[in-house]
């Protein structure tokens, strides 16, 4: 079941924030990666968010956010298999000059 609480302040520039709310004593970290929105994931100071938490120390806080976002109807999971979670890496040679022959 999910949570609902406002916003104490969000560091956009960071990339996270702090969400707080009845089950969440003391307040919840949230990263930007947990705001479940389309576009530039960041939150409003004083705005209502729904989210769900689990116990972690966090940055001073006990509670981590695992999922966020501002409407009452929860958005559905984003997709493990886009192609922003992924990343290659391809290294190529040049061959070795003829004077390094033996």
């Amino acid at each position: 079941m999910a949570s609902i609480g406002v916003v104490r302040e969000y560091h956009a520039d960071d990339g996270w924030g702090i969400i707080d709310g009845p089950d969440v004593p003391g307040g919840c970290w949230v990263h930007f990666m947990a705001i479940a929105m389309d576009g530039y994931r960041q939150l409003t100071p004083g705005e209502p968010v729904w989210f769900h938490a689990e116990a972690a120390n966090q940055d001073g806080y006990a509670f981590r956010a695992l999922k966020a976002w501002t409407d009452s109807t929860e958005p559905p999971d984003l997709r493990s298999d886009s192609v922003a979670y992924r990343s290659t890496l391809t290294l190529t040679f040049d061959d070795p000059p003829e004077s390094w022959t033996v």
